[in-house]
């Protein structure tokens, strides 16, 4: 995969989809940092429902912390993992009050410090609320780089190193909605649809399929 490749991959994502956004519902950056929380190994569908639900009762560090482990729990209980997730919504809010004036720290250090908060949820809440370049790496986008070869590594590190070093600036804030998007519903895990893939003839993967 050449430069020259790499760069008319972006561009005809960029064109189909030039200002791509997440698809978790939120309004603040608070709002997006416990939806991101919450959707570790869950799906942004099921995370959606449970913050409709969530949100217009508690939005903010000092209601969710008035709700409670257990009353956190009352709404993410469709949520995989909601036992241990409400456990770090409620932890993430006392941090928030108590070290950072009840507000989302726009720094890298401080949001991985956060319980339950890791790179890639930092990433996300870096790129998406605050439009930083940041690249995080799901398991779309570690699947679709490595099968594309547009960014090859062993683990999610390696790609993201990859993708930093590879992706030109200009496309930088917006590669990780595009090839989250483009692995959710196009280049899916057990059967790729190549037949509907706007850059299937750029893509390296031998084995494509007709779809």
């Amino acid at each position: 995969m050449n430069k020259h490749k790499r760069h008319e991959i972006l561009s005809r994502l960029q064109a189909q989809n030039p200002k791509p956004e997440t698809e978790l519902h939120y309004n603040s950056p608070f709002e997006l940092l416990i939806a991101v929380l919450l959707s570790a190994q869950a799906t942004d569908v099921s995370v959606n429902k449970a913050t409709a639900k969530l949100y217009p009762v508690a939005n903010t560090p000092e209601t969710l912390l008035e709700l409670g482990v257990d009353g956190v729990k009352s709404y993410i209980k469709t949520i995989g993992l909601f036992n241990s997730k409400a456990e770090n919504v409620i932890k993430t809010c006392r941090i928030l009050v108590e070290q950072h004036q009840s507000q989302v720290p726009e720094n890298r250090e401080a949001l991985e410090a956060l319980p339950g908060v890791g790179r890639k949820t930092a990433n996300v809440v870096l790129n998406t609320a605050f439009g930083w370049p940041t690249i995080a790496v799901d398991t779309h986008i570690f699947r679709l780089s490595n099968r594309s070869k547009f960014a090859t590594g062993k683990n999610v590190d390696e790609v993201e190193n990859k993708l930093l070093k590879n992706v030109p600036k200009e496309f930088k804030l917006d590669v990780h909605h595009w090839f989250i998007l483009h692995g959710r519903y196009i280049c899916t895990a057990r059967k790729p649809r190549c037949g509907a893939c706007l850059i299937e003839d750029l893509c390296e993967f031998k084995d494509k399929t007709s779809d």
